[in-house]
């Protein structure tokens, strides 16, 4: 189903969303802004069968170029709390994303700039083809990747937030593999469906509410005291233990089987 420039799809648990505004290198508007936040928020309601996994694509030839050019140009004349609005809105869209209880595989090709960014720090995986190219490029608008820091940040560090959000630099995907953008690059498109495929078996022989469970307790962890996460882990990895799935799990195990949810056996 396409609407508000977001094509959505279904096949055997995985959700593959996908930017389709190719004409303007898949940027975002308000609206594409609003539905990629309500799509991402509905998955939040999914069990965790119905929804292994989801794919987050940009059709063409470009994953996503940030912002599209007529809605900057309309932002021009907005008042400060106008301003306010949109960004939350921006903000908003990107905390479902980050939120998603399944994990979020972003398939990148020709590169991603300013918001495109974004999208690829709020995504568990992200692969790209070799010849991508990426930047937070705001700077040279004369404003600023405020929207994103929050989530990109704790992706690529300090260090290289100084470094990349003041400079406004393009760079090859090599160096987004080495600053944690990237996860894999692949040579050209086929073969990073091949490698795509390959990732969304591994999550096909994962346990459905340990693979959320796992996503969750890395949020869940962020920022708090030895102690206290201590205590959170002791307490997540024996309820996944007792839980039917961890059962299952350690029954097919010690039965030398394949348990029960694997599709691919």
């Amino acid at each position: 189903m396409k609407e508000g420039g977001l094509t959505v799809t279904r096949e055997a648990g995985v959700a593959h969303v996908t930017l389709s505004r190719p004409e303007v290198r898949n940027a975002f508007n308000a609206e594409l802004i609003d539905r990629l936040r309500e799509t991402f928020e509905s998955f939040a309601t999914e069990g965790a069968v119905a929804l292994r996994v989801v794919v987050l694509a940009g059709e063409g030839t470009f994953f996503s170029a940030g912002a599209d050019v007529q809605w900057m140009r309309a932002a021009i004349g907005l008042t400060f709390d106008e301003n306010e609005r949109d960004a939350a809105a921006m903000h908003a869209m990107f905390a479902a994303i980050d939120a998603c209880p399944a994990p979020v595989v972003a398939r990148v090709q020709g590169g991603a700039l300013g918001g495109g960014m974004g999208l690829c720090a709020v995504s568990d995986i992200v692969l790209a083809t070799s010849g991508a190219t990426f930047g937070f490029t705001e700077v040279k608008l004369g404003i600023l990747p405020a929207v994103i820091s929050t989530f990109v940040l704790p992706k690529i560090g300090e260090s290289h937030a100084r470094a990349l959000f003041l400079s406004g630099e393009r760079f090859h995907v090599e160096h987004a593999r080495t600053i944690g953008i990237v996860h894999e690059v692949l040579e050209d498109e086929a073969a990073m469906d091949a490698r795509l495929s390959l990732i969304l078996r591994e999550f096909r022989s994962a346990g459905p509410t340990a693979v959320r469970a796992a996503k969750a307790l890395i949020r869940e962890l962020r920022g708090l005291p030895r102690d206290e996460a201590e205590a959170v882990s002791v307490a997540r990895i024996a309820d996944q233990r007792t839980s039917a799935e961890g059962q299952e799990g350690l029954s097919a195990f010690t039965e030398e089987r394949a348990p029960s949810w694997n599709a691919d056996q």
